[in-house]
């Protein structure tokens, strides 16, 4: 499953390469949790998502409370193994849509981009019980040398894998 998502990213990805220094990737990722269970966890309790993964050292509020717009939450992750860490604004919360809307305001993402915008929205199935999970990255990178931020998106969606598990288990 991860495969196919993965080749999925690639192709957009090429698809957004182009001249300019600003871009979208995006990811659907489907899940058997239901669409409130996940986006609860994400904007209300993301502390949580470094349980379900090792990619996720660390979730800490620096400001504000978790779901809130404008709150900051502070991530450790790793891509590749290497140790990261990004400061996130919570732009838009929308609970009956199940969006979270995140700024990176600062962290190593600031170091080669000049903005980043992270949207994810979990839908639930038309038919049957899960939902699908889309992850939406908008950017602008700082120039032609940086590449796009596919492993971010790769990320993302072994990560709401994990989330699905661990949702999956809890009664």
């Amino acid at each position: 499953n991860l495969e196919k998502q993965n080749i999925r990213i690639r192709k957009m990805a090429q698809a957004t390469r182009q001249s300019s220094l600003q871009g979208e990737l995006e990811v659907d990722i489907e899940i058997k949790a239901s669409a409130k269970k996940f986006h609860h966890m994400l904007s209300g309790r993301p502390q949580d998502v470094a349980k379900a993964t090792p990619d996720i050292q660390g979730c800490a509020l620096h400001e504000g409370e978790f779901g809130k717009v404008g709150s900051v939450i502070f991530w450790n992750y790793a891509i590749d193994g290497q140790p990261k860490v990004a400061r996130e604004r919570i732009e838009a919360v929308d609970q009956e849509k199940n969006l979270l809307v995140l700024r990176v305001i600062d962290g190593d993402l600031t170091k080669e981009f000049k903005s980043f915008l992270v949207t994810i929205q979990a839908t639930p199935k038309l038919r049957g019980p899960g939902s699908v999970v889309k992850c939406h990255l908008k950017y602008e990178r700082i120039d032609e040398k940086v590449a796009p931020p596919e492993k971010l998106l790769e990320l993302f969606a072994k990560l709401t894998e994990s989330m699905d598990e661990m949702l999956l288990s809890e009664v």
